[in-house]
């Protein structure tokens, strides 16, 4: 049985870099960072104080109404404002005109959840007591609100779950979501991710174990993917979704196609709880499953948007996997971390990448790797060192990649309209 292609017809995003998608890209383009000191909690008592934080968020009314925004975590209002966005890019405000309710889904990657409301929570109770725990509490942090609010506002009856599999989840999601509509289940997902854990547990945790970036005298320069002087990742929030169809019926409908879902991998490191393997495995066999399943060549793949999140071992082990799997054409093959300019979103990550890869290739211009001052030895590939380059390719793959060694890939293909 043939499968169902796969169009990308809208995208909605937030991050440090701004709000929206049409702020983000000219930012992202010209090689600016949306790092810089944490505003939106207390960091006087705590190991690291820089973050890809997101500034000035509002939700308007017309998208939200403020009494039922107060009720949950900035993750679900990420989620929200992104999805919002994304349908109005689709065209899709309306999506009963054109679609069945049945037949719309929401599958969203979120890696942790509500942590900030829990930590706010937690507090309450020690101090308060029990009985000024609010009725609210659970909805607001579980992470299949995010799609479960989503749906209820969309009236989308079809599937409607998360997927939490760490700094993947998102990538993960888009993959189930390409299934969907592959296998003729549904017409139209909406996809990606949702992240927002700048509060103070998950920042000790991170910096005890030895993961954030110290290098907080100049914010911009912390995240600096496959440079000699890398020292960590620096934490981002946000949100990156997309909005899935069935290829046919959007054209149908008169859409406009940005890119094509055209493969898909994942895959085990099996390896450790929080390192990657060292030579890449498990980041390889993912890469390799993604073009088996695309039916594609390794002089195919024009740019990757790399997971690149500039810890010492794991810009080393995938720069190693890129170049186990594309042999020879791995040097010319264009490379970026964008978390060089968002920090790391985590379970989000995915989601607002792969919109950064489908940008790349319906504009022909690839986002630059910034503060790529002094490359690592081991890291000896095109990065697209801090200028962006145009370029026009036909497929782009993203990479994801998660503690406990779980892996995806995804690749889009440039789709002319």
């Amino acid at each position: 049985m043939a499968k169902n292609r796969v169009a990308v017809t809208g995208m909605g995003a937030l991050c440090g870099l701004g709000t929206d998608l049409t702020t983000i890209w000219p930012k992202l383009l010209s090689g600016q960072s949306g790092i810089s000191k944490i505003e939106n909690i207390n960091t006087e008592a705590l190991p690291c104080k820089i973050a890809g934080e997101v500034k000035n968020f509002v939700l308007n009314e017309n998208v939200f109404p403020a009494k039922e925004a107060g009720r949950y975590d900035r993750f679900i209002l990420f989620a929200v404002k992104a999805a919002h966005e994304a349908l109005h890019l689709a065209g899709l405000e309306d999506l009963k005109k054109n679609y069945l309710p049945d037949r719309m889904g929401c599958i969203l990657g979120i890696g942790m959840g509500g942590l900030p409301e829990i930590e706010r929570t937690c507090e309450t109770f020690l101090s308060k007591g029990s009985r000024r725990v609010s009725p609210f509490f659970i909805p607001a942090i579980i992470p299949n609100m995010a799609p479960g609010v989503i749906s209820i506002q969309y009236g989308l009856k079809g599937v409607n779950y998360h997927i939490s599999s760490a700094c993947a989840s998102s990538t993960h999601a888009i993959t189930s979501a390409t299934y969907e509509i592959e296998s003729g289940r549904h017409d139209v997902i909406i996809t990606g991710g949702a992240e927002s854990v700048i509060s103070n547990l998950p920042i000790s945790g991170f910096a005890n174990m030895k993961a954030l970036s110290k290098r907080e005298d100049d914010p911009t320069k912390a995240s600096r993917p496959f440079d000699r002087d890398r020292d960590g990742f620096v934490m981002g929030e946000g949100a990156g979704l997309l909005v899935l169809e069935n290829l046919e019926k959007a054209r149908a409908r008169g859409a406009k196609i940005y890119a094509e879902v055209v493969g898909h991998g994942a895959s085990s490191d099996a390896y450790h709880i929080t390192a990657p393997h060292p030579e890449g495995e498990g980041a390889k066999r993912c890469m390799k499953l993604a073009l088996e399943s695309g039916n594609l060549k390794i002089e195919q793949i024009g740019h990757i948007n790399a997971h690149g999140t500039s810890t010492p071992l794991g810009d080393i082990g995938e720069t190693k996997a890129i170049k186990g799997i594309f042999q020879q054409y791995a040097p010319k093959i264009k490379i970026c971390s964008s978390k060089s300019m968002t920090g790391h979103l985590l379970g989000a990550a995915g989601g607002l990448e792969s919109i950064f890869c489908i940008m790349s290739l319906h504009h022909g211009i690839i986002s630059p790797t910034i503060n790529l001052e002094n490359p690592d030895p081991e890291c000896d590939l095109d990065y697209v060192p801090n200028v962006a380059q145009k370029v026009q390719v036909e497929y782009a793959l993203n990479n994801s990649f998660g503690f406990g060694g779980t892996n995806a890939s995804i690749i889009f293909k440039h789709f002319s309209n």
